[in-house]
C-alpha cells in the first residue's frame, strides 16, 4: 500500500510578516522528496481538469517566432539565441501566475475556467506582484548581458554570419566547447539564484497580505529549510523545460502549466500558518 508523503510539521520556521496590518504569521514547513514528486502529481491533475496548453501555445509562439526572426536578420544577436530562449525560464514565475490562481480556485472549489487566470489583475498585492516581477525583468536582463560578456570574451568579439557558421563555431571548435561549460555553469547559477528568491514568493503574494520583500524572504528560508526537496523540484523544472523545448518548443505548452500548478501545491506544502 502506497504511503502518502509526510510532513514534518514538528520543525517550523515561524516568520512574523508586517505589511501595516497585523495577521498570522508565515509558517514554514519541513517536507521530503515524496512531497515533491506529489506536488508535481497534483500539478498533473490540475492541468487535466482545466486544460490551459492553447493559451500558452498562443503565447509561446510568438515570441519564438520574433526571437527566430531577429536572429535570422541580424547576426548580432545569434550568439544569444539560445541565452534568449533558455532564460524564459528566469521569468517562468510571472508566466504561471494565472497558473496559481487557477489552482487556488480549484482547491476552493469554486467555478474555474481558464478566464480566471487574469483574475490576478485584481489581487489586492498586484503592486507587491509587479515589483517582483520587475526584479526577475532585472535578473533576465542581466542574464543576457552575462550570457554576452561570455562570448566576447572567448570568441573576442568575433559575429558568425551564418546560422552555418555559427552551428560550427559552437559545435566544432575547441572555443566552442569552452563557451557551452561556462554558459550552462553561469545559467545554472542565475536558474539558482530565481528558484531560492521565488518558488514560494509569486503564490504567497497571490495568497497573503504581505509585501515582496517578506515574499522573497520567506522564499529564501524556505529553500534553506528544505535544500534537498527544492533541488529536486529545480532539477524536475530544468528537465521537463528542457524536453519540453525539444520536440519544437510545443511541449512547454503542457510543461509549462503543469510546473505552474505544481509548483502552487508545492507552496500549500512548504508554507503554513
Amino acid at each position: 500500500m502506497a504511503v502518502a508523503p509526510r510532513i514534518d510539521t514538528r520543525s517550523t520556521d515561524r516568520i512574523a510578516e508586517q505589511s501595516g496590518t497585523r495577521h498570522a504569521p508565515v509558517v514554514v514547513r519541513r517536507i521530503g522528496t515524496g512531497n515533491v514528486w506529489a506536488s508535481l502529481r497534483e500539478g498533473w491533475e490540475d492541468f487535466l481538469s482545466q486544460p490551459t496548453q492553447l493559451v500558452f501555445l498562443a503565447i509561446i509562439y510568438p515570441i519564438i517566432g520574433l526571437i527566430a526572426a531577429q536572429v535570422a536578420s541580424e547576426g548580432e544577436l545569434m550568439p544569444l539565441m539560445w541565452p534568449l530562449i533558455s532564460g524564459f525560464a528566469l521569468v517562468g514565475p510571472i508566466a504561471a501566475l494565472g497558473i496559481y490562481e487557477l489552482s487556488r480556485r480549484r482547491e476552493q472549489n469554486l467555478p474555474t475556467t481558464w478566464l480566471n487566470a487574469f483574475d490576478v489583475l485584481r489581487s489586492p498585492n498586484l503592486g507587491g506582484i509587479v515589483i517582483l516581477g520587475v526584479m526577475l525583468l532585472a535578473i533576465f536582463v542581466a542574464w543576457l548581458l552575462t550570457a554576452q560578456a561570455i562570448y566576447d570574451s572567448i570568441f573576442h568579439g568575433a559575429r558568425p554570419a551564418t546560422i552555418e557558421e555559427f552551428t560550427h563555431q559552437i559545435f566544432r571548435t575547441e572555443e566552442g566547447r569552452r563557451l557551452m561549460v561556462v554558459g550552462n555553469i553561469a545559467g545554472f547559477c542565475f536558474a539558482v539564484v530565481v528558484l531560492a528568491l521565488t518558488v514560494v514568493a509569486f503564490p504567497l503574494l497571490l495568497d497573503r497580505p504581505v509585501g515582496p520583500l517578506a515574499a522573497v524572504g520567506t522564499s529564501v528560508r524556505a529553500v534553506l529549510a528544505n535544500p534537498i526537496p527544492m533541488a529536486l523540484w529545480g532539477l524536475i523544472v530544468g528537465v521537463l523545460l528542457f524536453l519540453g523545448s525539444l520536440p519544437l518548443f510545443v511541449g512547454l505548452a503542457v510543461v509549462l502549466p503543469v510546473l505552474g500548478h505544481g509548483t502552487w501545491h508545492l507552496y500549500r506544502k512548504v508554507i503554513g500558518g
